[in-house]
């Protein structure tokens, strides 16, 4: 993927460190990794795992990725929905952007849930 970017990167992808922030050229779309949100109010789980913004589309995702038992998966996907609720309303607030929280649940067994955002995105393309 660096490659197609353009940018010099490592041999192999697994070597691949990411940068805290990364953003496209021209500063379209803005990648967070592990970044903690400051906001106005005290938010105790403001730290997703990936943050995507498109400046151009006026959007945002936090993305959160879990790893429970296989039995846990639908009840992972809500708890991480309703854990950045409050970090959703606040980046809406504070950014002017549409925001949703794409939870990625993969099972131990290697089971994992599809969100839905995520699944009609592939039926589009096809």
């Amino acid at each position: 993927m660096q490659r197609n970017r353009g940018t010099t990167g490592q041999k192999h992808w697994y070597e691949h460190v990411p940068k805290s922030v990364e953003t496209s050229q021209g500063g379209r779309v803005t990648i967070l990794w592990n970044q903690q949100v400051k906001t106005d109010r005290t938010i105790p789980n403001n730290k997703p795992d990936i943050i995507i913004r498109d400046n151009e589309k006026g959007t945002c995702m936090l993305i959160d990725v879990a790893f429970p038992g296989d039995r846990n998966l639908i009840k992972k996907e809500a708890e991480k929905i309703l854990k950045y609720k409050d970090l959703t309303i606040e980046i809406q607030r504070m950014w002017n952007v549409k925001t949703k929280v794409i939870p990625v649940i993969i099972g131990a067994m290697g089971l994992f849930k599809i969100h839905s955002e995520i699944r009609e995105h592939h039926t589009r393309k096809t």
